[in-house]
């Protein structure tokens, strides 16, 4: 069961094959056996879940199950959940249990969803390689001796390895979709607003974006329809009907018009991926779309940008943890400025630290102007970059990432790090929608194939994908990590 997408699932469950329960069980003895070596799973929920399970197949019984009644999934830990721990991937938060549940976590219990457990992150969601949790990295189970990519690198590797058929993520500047395509699995970042950030603790809160992990763009079509929504508890969710992203999948490409950013395709992408970009972009156009050359003049304003806005808007949302209300406290503090200092000292992680420093830097007296405005102003030319070339196509296609998925450990420094975004940073910056897709290997590693579509055009965003997905059996290799228990 382990390989069946979520839309067979549902369709195995309706049918009777198998009950929610026996397929949760098949879940959680999986993770059982194979995450010890891949550390996808901060905490699992086994007796929640089978109890949940339970209740999915005694509702489906009565005719009342829900849309995705008993079908099994994993949440980022960032995501509060009633009950269970909610970390972050941080010693700050390690014995912290969430009193409620986040907006996207309720839909989803509504929906009947079964929850197995809380997958690893970089701390507060900030990395590009989930080496910075404090619970220590996620492999990728392509290859053990690589990253899954982050920060949402827990969520991918659970699903690339068949523990969940689905999870959840968030993506901030690329970390939904660079795990995905490490990870060789569809990641779908929505527009900024469409799903609510209620109950997701903040990272940079102007880019945050919560957003499903799956097998394929049908799978990613079923989640969205259910999380997305207006949420009057969250004043960035926008008030717009969420349109049936299933119905249209199968829509014809004739007549799509692709574009290729220019600077997509420049210095610093490896060789095999620009192959395999271009590879997957050659059955676009055998499909009938039609594919020509863009520009977004400002691509390369994206990365300082971004490292001068999330940083500010990080060392804002990140001062509440200071060990007087919830969270790590240090040890016998000698007076207030002792525990402010020795709590956020012992409980953030070094890159934490790093971004809140930058951030604070950025937003004080005589630097606010000069970085933070100026990074501001940025932004928009960036957005406005996207908005010009939409009026010239209707999606924009190239890589996700630079490289396939690099080495525990190879990136020393960084700035190096920080450059393993560079084509999906300016995405959050201007609030549109983008998706990953399996789009062939860099020697044993996947490539991700990424397409961007105009705010709220997720519809036509997931049937592009899945037209490709359609066409091309990329989304359906598996790693030889965990086959032994099939």
């Amino acid at each position: 069961m382990h390989d069946k997408t979520l839309t067979e699932l549902a369709a195995g469950l309706q049918a009777g094959e198998f009950s929610s329960r026996e397929l949760c069980q098949a879940a959680l003895e999986r993770i059982e056996h194979l995450d010890g070596e891949l550390n996808s799973f901060i905490t699992v929920t086994a007796e929640q879940a089978l109890a949940n399970a339970d209740a999915a197949d005694r509702a489906r019984e009565a005719g009342d199950a829900g849309p995705l009644a008993g079908l099994p999934l994993a949440l980022k830990d960032i995501f509060c959940t009633q009950g269970v721990r909610t970390s972050c991937g941080s010693k700050m938060l390690d014995d912290f249990v969430s009193p409620y549940d986040a907006t996207v976590v309720e839909k989803l219990r509504q929906a009947g969803a079964v929850n197995l457990g809380k997958t690893n992150m970089d701390e507060f969601a900030m990395g590009s390689s989930n080496e910075n949790s404090f619970y220590g990295p996620v492999k990728n189970p392509w290859d053990l001796s690589a990253v899954p990519g982050g920060s949402s690198g827990g969520s991918a590797a659970a699903v690339a390895a068949g523990l969940v058929p689905a999870a959840l993520g968030t993506d901030t500047g690329g970390s939904i979709r660079q795990p995905a395509a490490f990870c060789g699995i569809t990641g779908l970042k929505p527009t900024y607003g469409r799903v609510s950030r209620y109950g997701m603790v903040a990272y940079a809160s102007s880019l945050d974006q919560g957003g499903p992990l799956a097998r394929n763009a049908a799978d990613c079509a079923l989640l969205l329809e259910t999380i997305a929504g207006q949420d009057v508890r969250d004043s960035t969710s926008v008030a717009r009907v969420v349109p049936d992203y299933t119905a249209d999948l199968d829509t014809s490409l004739s007549g799509l018009k692709i574009g290729l950013p220019k600077e997509y395709f420049g210095d610093g992408l490896d060789p095999e991926v620009e192959t395999a970009v271009r590879e997957a972009i050659k059955v676009y156009e055998s499909l009938g779309a039609k594919v020509c050359e863009v520009s977004l003049p400002h691509t390369h304003l994206a990365i300082p940008a971004y490292y001068v806005i999330a940083p500010a808007e990080a060392s804002s949302n990140l001062s509440r943890y200071d060990g007087v209300r919830f969270g790590h406290r240090c040890d016998d503090p000698t007076d207030l400025e002792d525990l402010y200092k020795r709590t956020r000292a012992e409980g953030f992680g070094e890159e934490v630290k790093r971004r809140i420093l930058i951030g604070t830097h950025t937003l004080s007296e005589g630097f606010f102007d000069a970085y933070y405005l100026k990074a501001q102003q940025v932004r928009r030319l960036i957005r406005q970059d996207f908005l010009d070339a939409f009026d010239e196509v209707d999606v924009l296609m190239g890589p996700t990432a630079p490289t396939p998925a690099f080495d525990l450990g190879a990136q020393k420094d960084p700035v190096s790090m920080y450059l393993q975004d560079i084509y999906t940073i300016a995405v959050n910056l201007a609030g549109i929608p983008g998706i990953s897709v399996p789009a062939g290997f860099a020697g044993n590693r996947p490539v991700g194939l990424q397409v961007l579509a105009p705010h709220f055009a997720e519809a036509q965003l997931l049937g592009v994908a899945h037209q490709f997905q359609q066409a091309t059996d990329w989304h359906l290799k598996r790693p030889a990590f965990g086959k032994e228990t099939a």
